[in-house]
């Protein structure tokens, strides 16, 4: 994998892109050809209606601002679809993401990287509607001081839809003072192969804090080695 556009700093791949950066579809960095993309107020559809050759990769990054709500569904077979998402909030905001897999062995991987100065509230629903479908869902938040959290997350996977692999997990990297509230879920009317859902909480071992001071490091600087890992410590 190689780094496109560095200012974003996301690992890329060979694929169709939709890239918005502070909610704004960015045209001239989109070169989606089987999907269909529109904007109506707070509201951004994707509709992946096509097979594609390539993967399609879904690029949200910047200020995340009041409310937003993104909707992707994927209505055809056989198709991976990747989203990406790196914002930030300096005032409360609240992020909704509604996932629709209706692709018979198609697969939706996302990582959602979120720092909160603020108050802010994600709520994300994922529902299989086909047989061998994938959703796996795996959210990181760095919670600065005196920030409010809450991230709130089911996947459904509906009847007769065997062989699916589900899995929902939230993590953070907090402040003292920083509170959380962490509430992912599965909803299961179908065995699956898999269906996970986990929240978690991250900290440096004494034992790592202890090698980064022996090996030159300030506090300051021990601690953005931290969150540097937890940032890039993506499955």
């Amino acid at each position: 994998m190689t780094y496109l556009w560095q200012e974003f700093n996301i690992k890329t791949f060979p694929a169709e892109t939709i890239v918005f950066r502070d909610g704004v579809f960015m045209e001239n960095l989109s070169d989606f050809q089987n999907a269909e993309y529109k904007s109506e107020n707070e509201n951004i559809y994707i509709n992946i209606f096509n097979k594609s050759d390539l993967p399609i990769h879904i690029i949200y990054i910047g200020e995340l601002i009041d409310e937003k709500n993104i909707n992707i569904d994927i209505s055809v077979p056989n198709t991976n679809v990747f989203l990406t998402i790196k914002t930030k909030n300096n005032n409360p905001a609240f992020l909704n993401i509604f996932i629709k897999n209706t692709g018979k062995n198609s697969g939706f991987n996302s990582k959602i990287l979120c720092q909160n100065y603020s108050d802010l509230k994600i709520c994300e629903n994922a529902i299989h509607l086909a047989e061998n479908t994938n959703i796996n869902i795996s959210t990181k938040i760095i919670a600065h001081a005196d920030s409010f959290s809450k991230v709130s997350g089911i996947a459904e996977i509906s009847k007769n839809c065997p062989n699916c692999n589900s899995d929902m997990k939230f993590s953070a990297m907090a402040a003292k003072s920083a509170k959380l509230e962490f509430m992912p879920a599965q909803m299961i009317s179908t065995i699956p192969n898999t269906a996970e859902h986990s929240a978690s909480i991250y900290r440096g071992s004494a034992p790592q804090i202890e090698y980064l001071h022996e090996a030159g490091l300030s506090k300051s600087e021990v601690e953005i080695a931290l969150r540097e890992a937890f940032i890039n410590d993506f499955d």
